[in-house]
């Protein structure tokens, strides 16, 4: 007997050891793993200035509380907000996860502009606590766990008229995806993000960008929104913030300081030292430029290798960020499990899209790889 709670549908092996874009499981069994443990690994397995920095602040000290200053805080701060094409001034929040990233955001808002709703999108994902939940537009997440934080209202993704007519002088923020991950790898329309942008600002709307799946380079820009052309009055990170070490953060203009005050808002191991020596190595990393190249090679490599399948439908995504939308949904599964059995690991999104999130670091002949089983099972 386990004793485990059963809320999730685990698979019969246990990945014990991973090198690059290659994992192994218990019996010695290597697999492509093309999910980087769901968008997290973003620079592989095993990378070795990560590892290097982690032992070194493990010899120092692990863990000290937010009553203190912390250079390795204002170290990866300055990273984050370093990469932001900006004009505006940003101040940056750390936390664990992702989901931590968006309450943090949620509450900020409403203490910022002392408003109450917050729109959002059907078939968006922002996380499993209470606010992000609420701000979750997918009835399947929500079931069972009501009431939900009141105030929350859920729009139509890509709709511009409906945004506009739901605005009111009580909207406190928007909050989307600029590609709906666990929707099914739909992308937001540059023309609607900027329209969104505009009504925000023109309501005195904060416009939250959920980065938590596309940040870190994962669409090949430091952020995705920088491919929008808008300036977020917050956005969040986790995932591959930390490279598999749980780190979350907010970042928002410098204007929304006063609203986070002291006592106004905190995390026990919020910005931990060990979350921070490895961010601040991720952050350097993907800032180099011939890591965002690979992905748009990559990327380039994958669209290519993986048209005109019989069975898909359609590809969509941005980056390394690729859903195959599946013409017969009754396969997904089948699908995912043909590829276990020829060792590539991928991922759902929705109900028919298989979602490709691999590492940034996949090398050309790893893809290749990759797409050559695809074909293999979906051709």
């Amino acid at each position: 007997m386990s004793h485990l709670f059963s809320n999730y549908n685990k698979l019969p092996f246990e990945i014990v050891e991973g090198q690059g874009a290659y994992v192994k499981d218990q019996q010695g069994k290597e697999y492509l793993d093309l999910t980087s443990g769901i968008g997290v690994v973003n620079l592989g397995y095993g990378h070795p200035e990560v590892q290097q920095a982690l032992l070194a602040q493990a010899e120092k000290l692990w863990h000290m509380p937010n009553l203190y200053e912390s250079q390795l805080q204002e170290t990866v701060a300055a990273q984050l907000v370093q990469q932001i094409p900006h004009t505006s001034e940003y101040a940056v929040y750390f936390c664990n996860s992702g989901a931590e990233a968006n309450e943090a955001a949620l509450k900020l808002a409403r203490k910022a502009t002392g408003r109450s709703q917050i729109i959002s999108f059907q078939q968006s994902f922002h996380g499993r606590t209470f606010g992000a939940m609420s701000a979750t537009g997918q009835a399947a997440i929500q079931d069972g766990f009501g009431p939900l934080v009141p105030g929350f209202t859920y729009l139509t993704y890509n709709d511009e008229a409906a945004l506009a007519q739901a605005l009111s002088a009580d909207t406190a923020a928007v909050i989307l995806e600029l590609i709906q991950g666990e929707g099914g790898v739909i992308p937001a329309e540059k023309e609607w993000v900027q329209a969104v942008a505009a009504h925000c600002k023109e309501n005195g709307t904060l416009l939250i960008i959920d980065e938590i799946q596309t940040g870190m380079g994962r669409t090949g820009t430091f952020y995705a929104f920088e491919q929008y052309d808008i300036e977020p009055d917050m956005f969040t990170l986790a995932k591959g913030l930390g490279n598999g070490i749980p780190v979350g953060a907010l970042v928002g203009k410098a204007a929304l300081k006063s609203a986070f005050g002291p006592g106004s808002h905190g995390s026990t191991f919020g910005g931990n030292k060990l979350a921070m020596a490895a961010a601040a190595v991720v952050c350097q990393q993907i800032a180099v430029p011939s890591l965002q190249d690979n992905v748009q090679a990559r990327s380039a490599q994958l669209l290519a290798g993986l048209k005109d399948l019989p069975t898909v439908q359609a590809v969509r995504g941005s980056g390394l960020m690729i859903g195959l939308v599946l013409k017969d949904a009754d396969t997904l599964q089948q699908v995912m499990q043909q590829l276990r059995e020829a060792h590539v690991l991928a991922l759902k999104a929705g109900t028919q899209v298989l979602r490709l999130l691999p590492p940034l670091t996949i090398t050309e002949e790893e893809t290749a790889a990759g797409i050559a089983i695809l074909r293999s099972i979906l051709g």
